[in-house]
């Protein structure tokens, strides 16, 4: 019985997602952005988890800023994270050429390519930043490419994620044992590696290292990879423009010590790569992830 009804209730969340995804693949990108200014600016009227963790964040991250700049940027944060939700439909289920085409300037992709030619392979790193789904397709498309993904534990959101996002050529490999040989076997080959950077990563899978001054439980990963590979990393976003009229790629090298040996100060520089990027459309960044839950004093953060 308790079966049965786990197993209905995911089959309504994928019913309810998968139509939500049809209609704002239908919308206007102008509409969509409508809908997602009025349900942000009713998040920011009203207490609920995603306000109180964004200021948290905002607060911390940026002490200098006053209580009008935070609550300003409060509200533009949670606007623009709603709009990343609304475009999900013209990102996944679109025809490519379509989702391509919302890109209307790239910055940067002559020294991606230049490093992708070298064939020693490519780490992208993608932040929790702008419109994150439009990065991976609009690079991925011109590059074999490997994306790491945490799987959903409904199997047929997760089967509708993998086909979406694989239309464009990106093969998906779970945050798993075997999907960490999967990605390296794919470095190996010269192949690109996206890797969001900007996760709380397991236990056994981080070490602390500063994100905007703030300690942040930070993903090893991409360090460990980089002892084991050639491969040359660059970090970037695709930057919501005004008026929905599209998007600006921005893909750029990281910081050069991201390829030290010593992995604390590798994991610095991943953080010091993501700040770059944030700092170009802070706004846009996903501000409603508890980024730092995991202190290293044990206190809570949240």
């Amino acid at each position: 019985m308790v079966k049965n009804t786990k197993t209905t209730l995911h089959n309504c969340k994928y019913l309810f997602f998968r139509n939500f995804l049809l209609l704002s693949a239908w919308l206007p990108l102008r509409a969509l952005h409508l809908l997602a200014k009025t349900w942000g600016s009713i998040l920011f009227v009203f207490p609920n988890r995603a306000k109180s963790t964004t200021e948290k964040n905002l607060r911390a991250c940026f002490p200098n800023l006053s209580e009008i700049e935070v609550a300003e940027l409060t509200k533009s944060s949670l606007i623009h994270t709603a709009s990343t939700a609304m475009e999900m439909g013209k990102s996944w289920l679109l025809p490519m050429d379509e989702t391509l085409a919302m890109v209307v300037d790239i910055e940067g992709q002559d020294k991606f390519d230049a490093a992708y030619q070298s064939g020693n392979g490519i780490i992208l790193l993608a932040p929790h930043l702008g419109n994150w789904e439009v990065f991976g397709f609009y690079l991925a498309d011109s590059a074999v490419s490997t994306w790491l993904y945490q799987p959903p534990k409904s199997l047929a959101i997760d089967r509708l994620i993998t086909e979406t996002r694989s239309r464009g050529g990106i093969s998906m490999a779970p945050t798993n044992r075997a999907g960490v040989t999967q990605v390296f076997k794919a470095l190996r080959k010269g192949e690109v590696v996206g890797i969001l950077p900007d996760q709380v990563p397991s236990k056994e899978g981080g070490v602390y290292a500063s994100f905007f001054g703030v300690s942040a439980f930070t993903m090893t990963l991409v360090s460990k990879l980089l002892q084991k590979s050639d491969a040359r990393v660059f970090c970037g976003f695709a930057k919501r423009l005004p008026r929905s009229c599209g998007y600006k790629v921005i893909v750029e090298e990281a910081s050069s010590e991201i390829y030290s040996n010593d992995i604390g100060v590798s994991v610095e520089a991943l953080n010091k790569s993501v700040e770059k990027n944030v700092e170009k459309a802070i706004a846009q960044y996903q501000w409603e992830y508890k980024r730092f839950k995991k202190q290293p004093d044990g206190k809570k953060f949240y």
